[in-house]
């Protein structure tokens, strides 16, 4: 049985509201050079949930479900890091006005820059939500830590998700099981980041042929991916042996440099980490959401 201080977490409430689609310009410069005008992040996407194609969409930098930030208007205030510090993947939501209140949902990401808090929802609830509701979120997981492994350090994770997750033990290493083995090379925006406890960074897809060599090309929402020689511990930076695992959190782009976002969930400077192919290693499955609810 995996060891967590489970018991010894802080959960508490933080809350945010549904955050209005956002854009600085019309157009905006793809990485060949071409202009182009496409939904973005922001709003509720009714089409797109947890275990849809990560890439393929009319679309860049699209998160799915729902949307949404302590104060939209004011991105750089406390309170906006601190919803999206303190909402980890897998805690439950409420909304807590409008026309669904009482609905419930899971935190699926948090999306770095814009400071969005990502939320799966039911079909129902989405019909029923509007710009500016407010959602009350269960925050719970910023401090678990695995008491048998203190070299892996874990952020931005649900423990009743990680036991979801079942990582085995054996041989001194824990097996995690990643839909995806993501090379360092490959990661881009984000990079040098100070943490990895809020935001995301992104798979850099500009070289088509080498994604579709790779498979990356076939992540979905909420894949559960290892980023090899990644060292997430102290921020984002290249580190020869280290392995961290993400889960992907919003969608393909196509400005330099950008890609499908990957929030850190684990990481661990040497590969006590033991990644684990498994097609099925997807949030949505674990926690019943998005495309995998029944």
């Amino acid at each position: 049985m995996l060891r967590t201080n489970r018991d010894r977490l802080v959960m508490m409430s933080v809350q945010g509201c549904v955050a209005p689609h956002v854009r600085k310009a019309a157009f905006r410069i793809d990485a060949d050079g071409h202009p182009f005008v496409l939904p973005g992040v922001g709003g509720i996407t009714y089409n797109i949930k947890v275990g849809d194609p990560a890439f393929g969409w009319a679309g860049d930098h699209v998160e799915p479900g729902v949307s949404t930030a302590a104060k939209p208007d004011k991105r750089s205030e406390p309170e906006n890091t601190g919803y999206n510090v303190l909402s980890c993947i897998g805690n439950r939501a409420r909304v807590i006005s409008g026309d669904a209140k009482g609905a419930e949902g899971r935190v699926t990401g948090h999306h770095g820059g814009i400071e969005h808090v990502l939320i799966d929802f039911d079909d129902d609830t989405l019909e029923r939500l509007a710009v500016e509701d407010k959602i009350l979120v269960r925050s719970y997981g910023q401090g678990l830590k695995l008491l048998d492994y203190p070299e892996i350090k874990v952020f931005n994770l649900d423990p009743d998700l990680l036991d979801l997750m079942a990582p085995e033990q054996a041989g001194g290493k824990l097996s995690v099981k990643v839909a995806a083995r993501i090379p360092a090379v490959m990661m881009g925006s984000g990079i040098g980041a100070s943490d990895v406890a809020s935001g995301d960074y992104d798979i850099t897809t500009t070289d088509k042929q080498e994604i579709a060599t790779l498979g990356i090309d076939k992540l979905r929402f909420g894949d559960v991916v290892a980023l090899d020689d990644c060292d997430n511990l102290y921020g984002r930076s290249f580190r020869r042996g280290a392995v961290s695992i993400g889960v992907v959190v919003h969608s393909d782009c196509l400005i330099a440099g950008h890609g499908p976002g990957v929030a850190t969930i684990m990481t661990a400077t040497s590969p006590i980490i033991e990644p684990v192919i498994d097609a099925d290693a997807n949030i949505g499955r674990y926690l019943n959401i998005g495309r995998y609810r029944s």
